[in-house]
């Protein structure tokens, strides 16, 4: 706290002359009239009387003032005026205390300035305003309920569940966060804490049990953990911490999964294998709007496989590159079946990423190696089902021929006998 310190320097002023003391600026009224009046050996003192001194009372509106002048006081010596003159000069006046300064004095600040009447007194008073950095205390009020919601909000969040079995599910940096179980009567809000980077918030508020984070997990070389809030409607109104459970540590670039290639074009022309695939792509956009792959995050950490046999059989070859184009040299008389694979050698867990739709070429294949015998069988059933079909009509309606001939011959028996 700044404190404020007044020095109130009274320096009079006396000039002598023939008729008497000289009345000095400040002073309201001649001598001779009902203003301060000068004592015998005392001069009369600038700005008012002194603290302690009687204040004269403000005469009543209307008051015509006294019927005849007060004697005027006999001359002092010259050698007195100049001893009160000097004394006066290097007289200092109480500087008044401010109330906040001097606690529990019960005099008010104005009280110790000079007279009322005198411009000392108005600047005197004018530094005498409390500074506005003090504020009055909080009412208990306040406090007390302040303290009670508090209370109440501590009390709703000791008994609200905690999330379980949290897990992060992620492939090609497409990352989802999962957990159980389903709340009821509360809800979730999720915080992504980083190792180097701020808490961002996910979910808030919501009654699900999942959420996507990936826009939060843009800086794939960072380490997260993510803080399941367990949180009840009004939970940006109170004070206490929601329980909360922990994540395990998730790191994008040596965690999430390699998604499948999409093979673009393949071909078997003699004895060589030609096929041509197109890198996964992953959520995040360059500046032109267009997204990142794969291989521009991973760099020179990704490679792809080949695996590749023939047609029909178990044995299995595989051929590694880091373009996207294979060839390789195959049987020209046999049909070949194949899938690619990505692969990050540098890792020491999911290393291998999904594998592609199995493909196969048709060279010298027949229509049954083609389709597959499930085929053949079905086009069997559906004949054998028709053709069954087609000799029950025709012995129904042959049945029901032969019986209305029958009725007919008998209906003509009938007549002739009549």
């Amino acid at each position: 706290m700044k404190l404020v310190i007044q020095q109130c320097l009274v320096s009079p002023v006396f000039q002598e002359e023939k008729g008497g003391v000289e009345q000095v600026p400040g002073d309201t009224k001649q001598a001779g009239g009902h203003g301060p009046q000068a004592r015998p050996g005392v001069p009369s003192r600038p700005g008012g009387p002194l603290p302690g001194d009687a204040v004269p009372r403000p005469e009543p509106a209307g008051h015509a003032g006294p019927s005849a002048p007060l004697p005027s006081f006999p001359r002092r010596s010259p050698a007195v005026l100049a001893q009160s003159a000097v004394l006066h000069r290097f007289r200092r006046a109480p500087c008044p205390r401010p109330r906040w300064a001097a606690p529990g004095r019960g005099l008010s600040p104005a009280s110790r300035c000079p007279a009322p009447y005198s411009p000392a007194a108005a600047a005197c008073r004018s530094s005498l305003t409390p500074p506005r950095m003090l504020r009055a205390p909080a009412p208990r009020q306040a406090l007390l309920l302040s303290a009670l919601l508090w209370r109440l909000a501590a009390a709703g969040y000791e008994e609200l569940p905690t999330a379980v079995n949290i897990t992060w599910s992620s492939i090609n940096f497409k990352t989802i966060l999962q957990w159980q179980p389903k709340p009821s009567g509360y809800f979730y809000t999720v915080e992504i804490h980083g190792r180097t980077s701020d808490v961002k918030r996910k979910c808030v508020l919501t009654s699900e049990t999942e959420c996507d984070v990936t826009d939060v997990l843009r800086n794939v070389n960072e380490t997260y953990t993510a803080h399941i809030l367990s949180v009840m409607p009004m939970e940006m109104d109170n004070f206490e911490e929601p329980p909360f459970a922990v994540s395990e540590k998730f790191t994008p670039y040596s965690q999430t999964v390699i998604g499948k290639p999409e093979i673009k074009d393949y071909s078997q022309k003699g004895s060589k294998l030609t096929v041509v695939f197109k890198d996964p792509l992953t959520p995040y956009i360059f500046p032109n709007g267009s997204f990142q792959s794969i291989q521009d995050i991973f760099q020179h950490d990704l490679e792809y496989k080949l695996y590749y046999w023939k047609d029909q059989s178990s044995g299995k070859k595989d051929v590694t590159t880091k373009s996207r184009t294979f060839e390789v040299s195959v049987d020209s008389r046999k049909s070949y079946c194949f899938y690619v694979q990505g692969v990050i050698p540098s890792r020491r867990e999911t290393r291998n990423g999904q594998e592609s739709t199995v493909l196969c070429t048709s060279v010298g294949r027949s229509i049954l190696d083609e389709y597959g015998t499930e085929v053949f069988i079905i086009i069997a059933v559906i004949a054998v089902a028709v053709i069954t079909l087609a000799i029950v009509l025709s012995v129904v309606l042959c049945k029901r021929k032969k019986a209305k001939k029958a009725r007919a011959v008998r209906e003509k028996e009938l007549l002739n006998g009549v």
